[in-house]
């Protein structure tokens, strides 16, 4: 990859997962998706897209989890690779832009550029949706995961946050982080 290289954890190396993260309000417990990803073995860094950076989870958490900073921004040339290359991706919550903007092609951000580079070098990537009905229903939407799909990209349940999956007493149902390991376990 032109930012990371291609992947493959070395002999006696863990493998090295990338976590994409768009802004969605659940964003906010990607901790635990990092903590079951330690927990099998993975080492893990964060690309967040720009918008996802603005106080949607909290960065210095995550910092101080994977031990690495939080990617949004392209590096300098000069600059240190943060990262290795990765051995898988997880995109959670992957929300209706960047889904639609990987698809497309549109690679304005790191965390969406990331997606399109790990896609062609086939590596592994798993994707939790966090899409309303409405904009599920959007005949792009639907394009755009035929088209990941197409290409490899594994999905789970949609996940519609806080509008349609809300219970009636104003909770809202557990984002499935864990869910995005097992996608990536299944081959």
């Amino acid at each position: 990859m032109s930012e990371q290289g291609a992947g493959g954890a070395g002999e006696g190396e863990r493998p090295f997962l990338y976590v994409v993260v768009c802004a969605a309000g659940v964003a906010d417990g990607v901790g635990v998706l990092i903590d079951a990803a330690r927990a099998r073995g993975w080492e893990v860094g964060v690309t967040a897209t720009p918008v996802a950076m603005g106080g949607f989870f909290d960065v210095a958490a995550v910092e101080a989890r994977t031990g690495r900073p939080v990617r949004s921004a392209w590096r300098t040339p000069g600059d240190p690779r943060p990262f290795p290359p990765p051995d898988a991706v997880v995109v959670a919550p992957a929300t209706f832009n960047t889904i639609n903007k990987w698809a497309a092609g549109l690679a304005d951000t790191l965390a969406v550029a990331t997606l399109c580079e790990a896609s062609g070098l086939g590596v592994p990537i798993a994707v939790l949706p966090c899409v309303t009905g409405a904009l599920a229903s959007h005949p792009a939407y639907r394009e755009s995961l035929v088209r990941l799909r197409g290409m490899g990209v594994r999905f789970g349940d949609p996940y519609a946050g806080d509008t349609q999956g809300a219970a009636k007493d104003g909770t809202r149902p557990e984002f499935g982080w864990r869910r995005a390991l097992d996608l990536l376990e299944r081959r």
